[in-house]
């Protein structure tokens, strides 16, 4: 018994895995968490983290290994682990509350509170891998528009907790009586009629803009990217320059603004006369506002990873700088002791420096809110540009150091669901790929391939509204972990007041 509940916990986790994109697996999700709870299902406390456990090794190896691209298995291996320990803490508490009624609903407030409290610990959290961000092709997506990535999050695993709660009814174990019958039906169905009543956001809008979305590509994969940032910053001055021929030619539409990647510029603008030469010039001969993704390093302070507005004929006028940095990518947290297990950690040669304000920027006919590469997968950093005005989201990128891997795919599905959470078209501008148009419905209108130069030019709605998600921030979630906290305490409280009997293994 002990090793089929292991099993389907370790299978579980898998399919959760497997309903992630490049897939659109999306139903896979179901099972995965009807098999956790088949595992879970009145074990104690300590049994049910290890099954938890299990279920997050299972999900997050292969969901995950693309950070050991170019650095080797160990930061993949403790990332993992590391991250697993949240489902650990969910599958104990799970345990707990799995004799209460209506226990899926509680085992669905959990997962929200542990996919929570990894979203903010440690080292600012790592939101990536959430149930929602495997949902943008599922019924539930619309969702998002109520409460945002928490709410897509929660109808996922309680759809899939209530068809495990319906195989141990038909297995005789548990949920006794009509009431416990009919609880685990409603789990099932009031996630999928909700999604389904829900509309997506409009594909349109009062006003439309066209966007040119340019993706330079880098000389060659690898970590040594950097090291080629003149060409990079030359593949993305010729690929702007082969778009405004093609504007000069009718070929293609003039765009009203372009969006350039993350890391476009790693050669300063402000420090390097020639690059700003250079800029200037391709913007110039466009006659349209560019977003140019630059490293900036001012004397006297860290490097910057800012998003420059660059006006035909005046230059930088404005600027949007990453808050949300990545842990071990753009700071290095004990580097001193992680030097002792992986010298790489010095190619981080100074922490970037953060920046404060959200501010979204003007460029052109639009106002656009920018949530640079690692910041999508964060509900703030995205939301905040949106409640104070942005019209459109531009999310550029740099996935050049993990190579041909799903990352780029599974950053995608999160700007799919933050389109139809806000209510706003997405440009998703990567160096290598894949970049993307993304409509407010959350469906994608182009998309490049990866690891090659290429140009969309698109029209996309400018939207104003705030959907309910964008109004009310973290509240939805806040009251999801509230209600799976206060399961636990009422379960815990019960089971010291139970009768001594036989435990369960």
């Amino acid at each position: 018994m002990v090793v089929a509940r292991a099993g389907a916990a370790a299978s579980g986790g898998y399919l959760l895995y497997l309903s992630f994109p490049p897939r659109t697996l999306w139903w896979l999700a179901l099972p995965a968490f009807a098999l956790l709870a088949v595992a879970l299902h009145g074990r104690r406390v300590r049994t049910g983290a290890g099954l938890g456990l299990l279920f997050g090794l299972a999900f997050g190896l292969p969901l995950l290994v693309w950070t050991g691209t170019y650095v080797g298995p160990g930061p993949w291996l403790a990332l993992v682990v590391l991250e697993s320990l949240f489902p650990a803490a969910v599958g104990a508490a799970v345990a707990v509350t799995s004799r209460l009624p209506g226990w899926p609903l509680w085992a669905a407030c959990l997962w929200v509170a542990g996919e929570a409290a990894r979203a903010r610990v440690p080292f600012g959290g790592f939101p990536w891998g959430r149930v929602a961000f495997g949902q943008p092709d599922g019924p539930f997506l619309s969702l998002a528009s109520l409460g945002g990535a928490p709410l897509l999050s929660f109808a996922t695993a309680l759809c899939g907790f209530g068809l495990g709660a319906l195989g141990l009814r038909l297995a005789r174990i548990g949920l006794r009586g009509p009431a416990g019958l009919a609880g685990a039906v409603a789990a099932v169905l009031v996630p999928v009629v909700a999604g389904l009543l829900t509309p997506l956001p409009a594909a349109s809008g009062e006003r439309s803009v066209t966007v040119a979305v340019i993706q330079g590509n880098v000389p060659r994969l690898g970590l040594d990217f950097n090291a080629q940032r003149r060409a990079v910053l030359d593949n993305h001055l010729r690929q702007t320059s082969r778009l405004a021929a093609d504007v000069r030619a009718g070929r293609v539409p003039r765009p009203d603004l372009v969006v350039w990647p993350e890391n476009s510029s790693d050669v300063d603008p402000y420090r390097e006369p020639g690059a700003r030469e250079l800029i200037g010039g391709v913007v110039d001969d466009l006659g349209v506002p560019v977003l140019v993704g630059a490293v900036l390093r001012p004397e006297g302070s860290g490097p910057r990873n800012t998003a420059l507005v660059w006006q035909p004929g005046r230059g930088p006028v404005a600027e949007y700088t990453k808050r949300r940095l990545q842990p071990f990518g753009e700071t290095m947290p004990m580097r001193d002791v992680l030097r002792l297990v992986n010298p790489l950690v010095d190619r981080v040669t100074q922490d970037f420096v953060p920046g404060t304000d959200p501010a979204p920027v003007r460029l052109g006919p639009a106002v656009v809110g920018v949530a640079t590469c690692y910041e999508v997968a964060f509900d703030g950093a995205v939301a905040d540009p949106v409640r104070l005005g942005a019209q459109l989201l531009a999310v550029p990128s740099n996935n050049a150091t993990f190579g041909l891997t799903e990352m780029t795919f599974q950053q995608m599905a999160m700007s799919r669901v933050r389109a139809v959470e806000h209510d706003r078209a997405v440009v998703v501008s990567a160096t290598t790929g894949a970049s993307a148009v993304i409509g407010p419905d959350g469906t994608v209108v182009a998309q490049t391939g990866q690891f090659v130069a290429d140009t969309l030019v698109e029209q996309v709605p400018l939207h104003t509204a705030l959907t309910p998600a964008t109004r009310a921030g973290a509240g939805p979630e806040w009251v999801l972990v509230v209600l799976g906290v206060g399961a636990v305490l009422v379960g815990a409280a019960l089971s010291r007041r139970a009768r001594p009997g036989r435990r369960a293994r």
